[in-house]
C-alpha cells in the first residue's frame, strides 16, 4: 500500500484533493490507521482515481462522477468519452486562437490611430473595368467573417480562368454588397474577351468611380481597420461624403511575408 503522499504523487493530484474525495465518499482509502489516522491506498485504486480525473475533465460534477463510477463504465466507453472531449477542446482552442488573433489585430489598429499620413490619400477617377468573378456569402463585414469566404474564392477564380482560356489583365479586385443581413463577397479580376460556355464565371462590367479617395494599405488584410479609419477621417476632414462601399485592389499580395502586401482602398466620395 501507499501513504497518501506517495499515492498523491503517483496520481498527479494533491493530498488535499484525496482527503476531499475521501470525505465525500468518492475515493476512500483502502486502510486508515486507527492510532494515527494516516490514510493508505492500494495501487489498484489509481485506476479509480484516473477515471475520476478524466470524468472531471469531461465537465462532469463530482456527484455525476460518482453515479458514472457506480455504473462501472468500461475502459472503451471512457476512452470514447475522452476522445470526444478532446475533439471539443481542439475546436475550442482553435476558436480561442482565432479570437486572440482578432483582438491583437484590433489592438494594432488602435495603436496606429492617428499615425497614417493624410497626404497619402489620393483623389482620382477610377475607370470602368470588365472583370470575371466568383462570389460567396459572408455573415458580416468582420475579418473573421470575410476572410474564410474570400480566401478560397481566388484559387477557384483563377482555376476557372485557366479552364476558360482567359488571362487576367490587371490586379485582383474585391468588392462587397449587402445581402439582407449578410454580405455578398465578389472576388474579381480584370479580363478581356468572353469565357467558354459552362465555365462558371460571371463577366461583369464594374462601373467607373467619378471620384474616389484612395489610400494604400500595407500589410495583411486582417489589419486593414486602421487604414479604413484613416481614409474615413480624411473624408470627413475634407468635406466629403462616402458614396458607397469601397473596393480593394490587390496590388501586391504574392509576397510570402504578409507585412509586404500592398492593397489600394478605393472609397467613392461626393462633396458634402
Amino acid at each position: 500500500m501507499f501513504s497518501i503522499g506517495d499515492f498523491a504523487r503517483l496520481g498527479l493530484v494533491s493530498q488535499r484533493m484525496l482527503r476531499h474525495y475521501d470525505a465525500i465518499g468518492l475515493l476512500p482509502p483502502a486502510h486508515v490507521d486507527q492510532h494515527t489516522g494516516y490514510r493508505y491506498y492500494r495501487g489498484e485504486q489509481l485506476r479509480v482515481l484516473n477515471r475520476i480525473i478524466a470524468l472531471k475533465d469531461l465537465g462532469f460534477t463530482l456527484d455525476q462522477v460518482r453515479a458514472i463510477l457506480d455504473e462501472q463504465l468500461g475502459v472503451d466507453q471512457l476512452k470514447g468519452m475522452l476522445r470526444l472531449r478532446r475533439a471539443q477542446l481542439a475546436v475550442q482552442v482553435e476558436a480561442d486562437m482565432d479570437r486572440l488573433a482578432r483582438v491583437e489585430a484590433r489592438l494594432r489598429t488602435m495603436e496606429r490611430e492617428g499615425t497614417m499620413p493624410a497626404d497619402e490619400v489620393v483623389v482620382k477617377r477610377v475607370e470602368a473595368v470588365r472583370v470575371a468573378e466568383v462570389t460567396g456569402v459572408a455573415a458580416g463585414y468582420d475579418s473573421k467573417d470575410i476572410g474564410p469566404v474570400i480566401q478560397p474564392l481566388y484559387p477557384e477564380l483563377f482555376g476557372k480562368l485557366e479552364a476558360a482560356g482567359l488571362t487576367p489583365v490587371g490586379p485582383a479586385i474585391a468588392y462587397y454588397e449587402d445581402l439582407d443581413d449578410k454580405v455578398l463577397v465578389h472576388a474579381a479580376v480584370p479580363v478581356s474577351g468572353q469565357p467558354v460556355a459552362g465555365s462558371g464565371l460571371a463577366i461583369v462590367d464594374l462601373p467607373g468611380i467619378e471620384q474616389a479617395a484612395t489610400l494604400l494599405h500595407r500589410g495583411p488584410m486582417s489589419e486593414v481597420g486602421g487604414t479604413i479609419e484613416a481614409l474615413a477621417s480624411w473624408t470627413d476632414e475634407h468635406g466629403y461624403q462616402g458614396g458607397g462601399y469601397f473596393r480593394e485592389v490587390y496590388l501586391e499580395v504574392n509576397a510570402p511575408d504578409q507585412s509586404d502586401w500592398v492593397t489600394e482602398l478605393q472609397q467613392p466620395i461626393t462633396r458634402g
